[in-house]
């Protein structure tokens, strides 16, 4: 075994018993590079990764392969996803060196001071697909460096100039109207009208867009976008990307129609989609209620661990193929089934057409269910349940089969994510078990991963390595968990907890001369760029997250220090925003909030009938912030102290209503608060 053995990461211990000599990142890698001025062969990649399955297979684990890597190389292994530092820095020098977009397996060869020369991703054993034999890269980049010191230097030397410019925007203002108007206009010009979604396959869900389409339908009253956030939706509940036996998104659609995915499934994709489909249901959509039961159905059976806390993905692969988890043969159903769901659940999920996945039947809805139900002489709530009987049946079968690798880390921004989505699940369609674990989530991650007065990202059980420092996603996807967690149930624990991490954003993150934050701590490991992101990717930005939470914290606790912070990012991520709408829907969400604020709702008084307020306000303004503070509540900030509960009856709800810094007189009647927001 290699060093990996020790590794915290499952996905470097599955590389423990390669032949090569890896290292993971570190300083004692980094300090043999230097005194042997040995080039650093850099491989990221995660656990769930199909392609890194395939290159570690053929490449690293190959003995000719490894003898080369080990003789000409320091070799690193790194998990994108307990060190997303290291590869947002390797994607953008990716980008400028190859001239395309990265991805994963990301391979990258640095000079011995981490700067990168040379990056690709997958390559193959043998020469195929255009692209070179990873034997013949390692050769010719080896003998490069070593026969044209100067050259290198000066590329070198470009490459940093480059990144420092991606990294260090120059300080403009916050983007306006007009870039939010652009950003619809373009977002409209690249939806598929057919198919729904943006562009081509492969197709992503890219949940930044959808919550910014979400925002925008009930903010403008933008009907445009309403409809594409619906048919977006729709179409990838009907579609294979959703697991329409187990309930969970899998990563990507590599067609147009949403019907064949690449199977691995992440937790940062169903958190905000989670909440996005529940949104969709309490506006009485019944396909959105479904996924977003069979979702947490999975979350619970699949993905939480023993302390409530979620772990982060499940592989593409089992038993050593894409997808075999998945996948159905018309007999194998047919014989799970009773004759009358068979008769149904084959018309609606395509078992009567041809195969679909490599001679197999991955199941989407070919044909809608209401239509097959018509065809068949049935009412469509009979149809319904038929699959339903026939979705529970394989569901049971499946749990006999061989499962996908299961990555058991505690990623903090990807519970975060979880968090947000359960408790909106959870309060949209009135299930308070679904709350308590968004609560009893929080607390496992606090308990894990906040440690004397420092976050950290990752935790796994067992693992003997030291945990990476929290990046900037963490603290902010944490700080907007806890705001959601607070209006779902007031707690001074929790409000204490949000003012803690936003202060640890403004003293450990955020760039006090030219605004915004950057993506690592004031203290962490010296790289050869401090990364400064502003576009969302995956999920959204830090930045944007970072602004919406801090300024919906700052209102409600009439803290002008957070509000000044998200005015800074706004204006320091102003020029990309406006320069790209559509990379920036987060921090344009968090522009359009600051022009012009939600209303601030606090109520005070009895339980039950506050809850009702809440409900009632959320359903005339879904954007509302609603905080339901007990009338009883002690120890209350000064900003909220002086909202007391009823003045003559204990027994009725007071509502004080704010917008941005600007408060009306407290409103006794619902029917009138509900006429001012």
């Amino acid at each position: 075994m290699n060093r990996l053995a020790r590794a915290s990461s499952p996905y470097l211990q599955q590389h423990a018993d390669n032949p090569v000599d890896w290292y993971p990142w570190g300083e004692e890698a980094l300090q043999r590079a230097k005194a042997e001025n040995r080039p650093i062969l850099l491989s990221i990649g995660y656990s769930a990764c199909h392609w890194c399955h395939v290159m570690a297979h053929e490449s690293f684990e190959d003995p000719e392969i490894a003898r080369e890597m080990n003789a000409r190389y320091v070799n690193v292994k790194v998990d994108r996803e307990e060190r997303p530092d290291l590869d947002r820095i390797y994607q953008n020098a990716h980008m400028l060196l190859a001239r395309r977009p990265g991805g994963w397996p990301l391979t990258v060869i640095l000079t011995p001071d981490q700067v990168p020369f040379f990056a690709g991703t997958y390559f193959p054993r043998e020469p195929r697909h255009g692209l070179p034999a990873f034997m013949d890269v390692l050769k010719r980049v080896a003998d490069f460096l070593a026969e044209n010191p100067e050259d290198v230097a000066a590329q070198n030397a470009s490459l940093q100039e480059a990144l420092s410019r991606i990294y260090a925007p120059e300080g403009g203002t916050i983007p306006g109207p007009e870039t939010i108007d652009r950003a619809a206009a373009e977002l409209a010009g690249s939806f598929d009208g057919r198919h729904a979604g943006f562009g081509r396959a492969p197709k992503f869900p890219h949940p930044a867009t959808l919550e910014w389409l979400a925002w925008q339908s009930a903010r403008h009253r933008d009907a445009r976008a309403g409809e594409m956030l619906g048919q977006t939706l729709d179409a990838m509940a009907a579609g294979g990307i959703f697991d329409q036996v187990g309930g969970g998104f899998c990563r990507y659609s590599v067609d147009d129609f949403w019907m064949i995915p690449h199977f691995e499934k992440m937790l940062y994709d169903n958190g905000p989609l989670l909440g996005l489909y529940a949104r969709q249901a309490e506006r009485g959509d019944a396909r959105s209620r479904r996924v977003v039961e069979q979702t947490v159905g999975w979350l619970t059976r699949e993905m939480t661990d023993p302390d409530g806390a979620f772990y982060s993905s499940l592989d593409a692969d089992s038993e050593g193929e894409e997808g075999r988890f998945y996948v159905w043969t018309p007999e194998e159903v047919r014989t799970l089934l009773a004759p009358e769901e068979w008769a149904f659940a084959s018309r609606v999920w395509g078992l009567d057409a041809p195969p679909n996945f490599e001679g197999r039947w991955h199941l989407y809805e070919r044909t809608a269910p209401a239509s097959v139900a018509g065809s068949l002489g049935l009412a469509p709530d009979v149809g319904e349940g038929l699959l339903q009987s026939a979705r529970e049946k394989l569901l049971r079968a499946r749990e006999h089969r061989v499962a996908p690798h299961r990555d058991e880390k505690i990623l903090t921004s990807w519970n975060a994510l979880m968090v947000s989505g359960l408790i909106q699940a959870g309060e949209g369609l009135g299930q308070p078990e679904w709350v308590d674990r968004a609560e009893a989530a929080m607390r496992a991650v606090r308990a894990r991963l906040w440690r004397d007065g420092r976050l950290y990202a990752s935790f796994r059980t067992g693992a003997d390595t030291p945990m990476p420092r929290a990046y900037l996603d963490d603290h902010a996807l944490l700080l907007a968990a806890s705001l959601d967690l607070l209006r779902a149930r007031w707690s001074l624990e929790w409000l204490e907890w949000a003012r803690t991490l936003a202060g640890v954003l403004l003293s450990d993150f955020q760039d006090a001369r030219e605004g915004g934050f950057f993506f690592t701590a004031a203290d962490h490991e010296d790289l050869i760029q401090r990364p400064k992101v502003y576009a969302d990717d995956a999920m959204a930005s830090g930045n944007g997250v970072a602004a919406q939470a801090l300024l919906q914290l700052g209102y409600l606790l009439v803290e002008p220090g957070f509000i000044d912070a998200a005015e800074g990012a706004l204006a320091n991520g102003g020029p990309l925003a406006s320069e790209a709408p559509l990379a920036h829907m987060s921090l344009l969400q968090a522009a359009d909030m600051h022009r012009d604020p939600p209303p601030l709702v606090i109520l005070r008084g009895p339980e039950a009938i506050a809850r009702n307020w809440q409900k009632a306000v959320r359903e005339r303004n879904p954007l509302a912030w609603v905080y339901r503070l007990p009338a009883e509540a002690k120890g209350l900030p000064q900003a909220l102290a002086g909202k007391c509960g009823h003045p003559t009856a204990s027994d009725r709800v007071v509502a004080y209503l704010c917008r941005g810094t600007s408060c009306a007189p407290p409103e006794y009647s619902l029917e009138q608060l509900l006429e001012a927001i």
